[in-house]
Formats: C-alpha cells, sequence, structure tokens
C-alpha cells in the first residue's frame, strides 16, 4: 500500500436502516449498509473499497473452499455517551488478525489499511450503531485465499472484508455446559490460538450432541489428558475460587481473547488475586462441592460475559452458585459496560475513537 491510503466509497443508494426493528434483533441476521474490501495480488495490497453489503463472487475452484485459508475476528463498536462511535480494543484484535494470517501463510494486514477502512466504515454507517443497553456494532473482519487452483499449497491472492451487524445479547440467561472429555477442539502446536474457520466447523459435531444432551456449550479439555480445562464454547473459561480470578494459562491451543485480557486487566485493578495457570475439571467439581466455587463464567467478544450456571462432569450435574449482586463477574461488567459507553474513565485507553 502506498503511504496515503486512499479508499474508493461507493454508497448505497438503497440504505436498509430505516425498515429494521432495533428492539428485535437476532444476533448476526441483520447487516448494516456497506462493507470494505480490498485485494492482495502480485506482493501487495490493491483497490481499497467500501461498497454496498453484497454476495461475493468466487471461483467453484477457490482454495479457501478446498483447503481452509480463512481467518476472522470479531470486535465491537459501542455508542458513546456524548454521542459519538467508539471502537473497543481495535489494535488488540488487528494484531490477533496477523497473528491467525501468520499461522495460516496468509499475508498479513498493514495497521493503517486496518484501521482506516475500519474507520470509514463505521462512519458511513454509523446510524446503525443501536444505542440501548446491551447493544453494540458487532464487526466482522475475515480474510480469505482467493486463487482459482486446486492444489496444496498457499494461495497467492487473499480478499480482505469487513462488515458490520447490529446485536444485542448473546445470551439471556446463564449456560448449562459439561466438561468434553472425548473429542478435541485444539492440541498443543495445532492452530487454536489462530482463529481460522475450521477451528469451528470441528467443533460444531461435539457441541451438537452436548446440545442433544440439554446443554448450551462444551468445556473443550486438552488433547492429551482430558483433565484441563482449556475454553468455554466459543469463550474463554473464567473461576472464581476463594476470592481468586483462576483462568487457564494461555498456550497455542488456547485463544488469546481480548475480553479474557481486559477482564484479568481490570481484576488487577480491584486488588484481586489473579492466576493463569493449568486448571483441572477435577480442581472446579471439587471446590464446587467444598463450597469454594464461587463464580465461573465465559468471556468472549460476542456474550462479553456470560455466567456458568450448571457443569456436567462424569454424568452429573453440578448447580454453580448463583452470582451475588457484589460478584466479580457483576463488577466487572459494570466496569466493561462503563469504559465502553464512555461513561466511566478509561484508564487503559482502550476505546478508540471513529
Amino acid at each position: 500500500m502506498t503511504e496515503t491510503l486512499t479508499i474508493h466509497t461507493l454508497p448505497t443508494t438503497d440504505s436498509r436502516l430505516a425498515t429494521q426493528d432495533f428492539d428485535h434483533l437476532e444476533f448476526g441476521k441483520v447487516f448494516s449498509d456497506h462493507m470494505f474490501v480490498v485485494d492482495y495480488r502480485d506482493g501487495e495490497w490493491q483497490d481499497a473499497q467500501i461498497l454496498p453489503y453484497g454476495d461475493l463472487s468466487v471461483s467453484p475452484a477457490n482454495s479457501a473452499l478446498h483447503y481452509g485459508q480463512a481467518i476472522f475476528e470479531g470486535m465491537k463498536a459501542y455508542h458513546q455517551a456524548d454521542g459519538g462511535v467508539a471502537l473497543f480494543r481495535p489494535l488488540d484484535n488487528w494484531a490477533r488478525l496477523n497473528a491467525s494470517a501468520e499461522r495460516m501463510c496468509m499475508p498479513t494486514i498493514p495497521e493503517e489499511l486496518f484501521m482506516q477502512g475500519l474507520r470509514e466504515l463505521i462512519k458511513l454507517d454509523a446510524g446503525w450503531v443501536p444505542t440501548f443497553a446491551g447493544s453494540s456494532l458487532y464487526i466482522r473482519p475475515f480474510m480469505f485465499a482467493t486463487d482459482g487452483f486446486i492444489g496444496v499449497r498457499p494461495s497467492e491472492a487473499y480478499r480482505f472484508v469487513i462488515f458490520t451487524c447490529p446485536v444485542g445479547l448473546y445470551y439471556n440467561k446463564p449456560l448449562r455446559v459439561r466438561f468434553e472429555q472425548k473429542y478435541v477442539r485444539s492440541a498443543e502446536g495445532g492452530a487454536g490460538y489462530a482463529k481460522n474457520a475450521g477451528n469451528y466447523g470441528a467443533a460444531m459435531y461435539p457441541t451438537k450432541l452436548a446440545q442433544q444432551e440439554g446443554y448450551n456449550q462444551l468445556i473443550w479439555t486438552d488433547a492429551s489428558e482430558h483433565r484441563y480445562v482449556e475454553e468455554s464454547g466459543t469463550m474463554n473459561a473464567i473461576f472464581v475460587v476463594d476470592g481468586r480470578v483462576i483462568t487457564p494459562a494461555l498456550s497455542t491451543s488456547i485463544l488469546d481473547g481480548i475480553t479474557r485480557r481486559s477482564v484479568l486487566e481490570l481484576a488487577h485493578d480491584m486488588g484481586l488475586t489473579v492466576e493463569e495457570r493449568k486448571v483441572s475439571s477435577r480442581e472446579i467439581i471439587e471446590a464446587l462441592k467444598a463450597g469454594k466455587l464461587e463464580e465461573a463464567f465465559g468471556v468472549g467478544t460476542a456474550a462479553t460475559i456470560a455466567p456458568i450456571a450448571v457443569i456436567g462432569y462424569e454424568g452429573q450435574d453440578y448447580e454453580v452458585p448463583a452470582t451475588r449482586p457484589d460478584g466479580f463477574s457483576k463488577r466487572v461488567s459494570a466496569a466493561l459496560d462503563a469504559i465502553r459507553s464512555g461513561e466511566g474513565a478509561d484508564v487503559h485507553n482502550w476505546m478508540v475513537a471513529v
């Protein structure tokens, strides 16, 4: 890319904004008017455009469809108390997208390209940012291979796209989960830390089996022993035991969640003990039986903080105590809401104004 990035914008002549019912949003089903699109060819990113949201045309021999070179990010923009719009930790998402790109043998995205495309897209579709409590504009940057070629090698061409959708709450009640002790989401040395499409596709079948048993999600365990907690569904898992905030340490099989990172930083700010280490399923169940497990919850961009009400382990369900009004997950959720809406002090400089 040249130093001065030119983005050609073609605004829609048929906005769908006036026809949307923002009081009844289904997560991920309503899309804003525009998308940012840029192509990688001949060793460089070129032809940056903002276009009306619409279908993409690909070759039947598209190598992403055959060999899985596809990655994505999940991030959010929030309506601010002063009427503006701000992004939550966008450079962390940019850095993680590039980590995923390197793992999947794809080109990295320059910061200027990512941030300028993102800002101009959000400015154009600012009217799509919902304003009710718990709402946000979900942002989906993604990249996929575009070579029309059948052969197992990295593609030479790629397309990077950002589109957005207004969303409300992802989960509206505490979750029922169980430890997964047969199937594997990711193994050490694999691509579990990357947000590549195949990670999610492979997780669907064991998740479906759990849902048929009455659970919302799984708590994934390690690939070699099925003893140690990895993630909860598509979220990082956090437990509060005896006042300590405990979460599995990051590895090549665990996603470095940006919400996870934020929650742990806020826990430190609150003076709490934070432990990032191996956490076994047996430890969690024994803490629960002993009355020492105070809270269990998943954290992620889509759900933010999702309380866990029931944990299934070796064929038995265990109830997690209801979170107290002054519980850590409630306090940290309120702190995040205040920072994201511009009503609280942003001491870590997480918010980036659009």
